[in-house]
C-alpha cells in the first residue's frame, strides 16, 4: 500500500508517472522485475523519491491493483447508469462484452493476475472488489426492473460475479483477446442462472 498519499498536484503527478512505469515493467518483464530500483530507473525518479510512497515491491503491486479495481468499478458504475436509461434485451451479453473489452485493454491487470506475485493485501482487496462488483450487478438488475431487492438477490449476484470472473480469467489465459468460444459458453451459463434468479426473485 502507499506509505503516504500525495497531497500536492505535483506529487500526485509524480506518483502516476511511477505507476505507469511500473505497469510497463509488469507487462514487459513480469512481476519479479518490479523492484524499487528498476521502477525508479524506468520512471526517471530517484529511489528516495519512490520510497516516499512505495517502499517495496508489495507496495507497488498493491497500488497497481488498486488502480485496476478502481477502473473496473468505474466501468460498472457507468453500466448501472446505462441500464437505468436503456432496456437491455440481453443484460448478460452486455456485461460480459463490456468487461471482456476492459480485459483486452488492461494488459497490466492480466499480467498481474496471471503471474504469481499477488500479495495478501491485494488478495484481500480483490475479495472486497468482487463484492463491490457483485453489488454493481445487483444494481443493474434493479435498474432493469428484473428482480426484487433482497438478501437472496445479493447472494445470487455474488455467485454470478465469482463464476463470471473465473471464466473470464480462463478465457484470457487462453488467448490475448479472450477465447471467444469460452466467453460465449459463459454467457449461456449466466443467462440460464439469470433466468432462475429472476424466477425466484420477481420484480415488485
Amino acid at each position: 500500500m502507499l506509505r503516504r498519499t500525495p497531497s500536492q498536484a505535483r506529487s500526485r503527478a509524480r506518483l502516476a508517472l511511477v505507476l505507469r512505469a511500473a505497469e510497463r515493467i509488469l507487462v514487459d518483464e513480469g512481476v519479479e522485475a518490479l523492484t524499487t530500483t528498476r521502477v525508479a530507473a524506468e520512471a526517471k525518479v530517484s529511489v528516495g523519491s519512490l520510497y516516499q510512497y512505495l517502499p517495496d515491491r508489495n507496495a507497488i503491486i498493491d497500488a497497481l491493483a488498486a488502480g485496476y479495481f478502481e477502473r473496473l468499478e468505474s466501468a460498472m458504475d457507468d453500466l448501472v447508469l446505462a441500464a437505468a436509461q436503456d432496456r437491455w434485451a440481453d443484460p448478460v451479453g452486455v456485461l460480459v462484452d463490456a468487461f471482456a473489452a476492459v480485459y483486452r485493454t488492461e494488459h497490466g491487470f492480466r499480467a498481474l493476475w496471471f503471474g504469481s506475485g499477488l500479495t495478501e493485501r491485494t488478495r484481500a482487496a480483490d475479495r472486497e472488489h468482487k463484492r463491490r462488483m457483485s453489488d454493481g450487478i445487483r444494481r443493474v438488475l434493479l435498474a432493469l426492473g428484473m428482480a426484487r431487492d433482497d438478501e437472496a438477490l445479493a447472494r445470487a449476484c455474488h455467485a454470478a460475479m465469482l463464476a463470471a470472473d473465473a471464466l473470464a480469467q480462463e478465457a484470457f489465459r487462453r488467448a490475448p483477446d479472450g477465447d471467444a468460444a469460452l466467453l460465449d459458453e459463459a454467457k449461456v451459463m449466466l443467462r440460464g442462472y439469470l433466468t432462475e434468479v429472476t424466477r425466484r426473485s420477481p420484480s415488485a
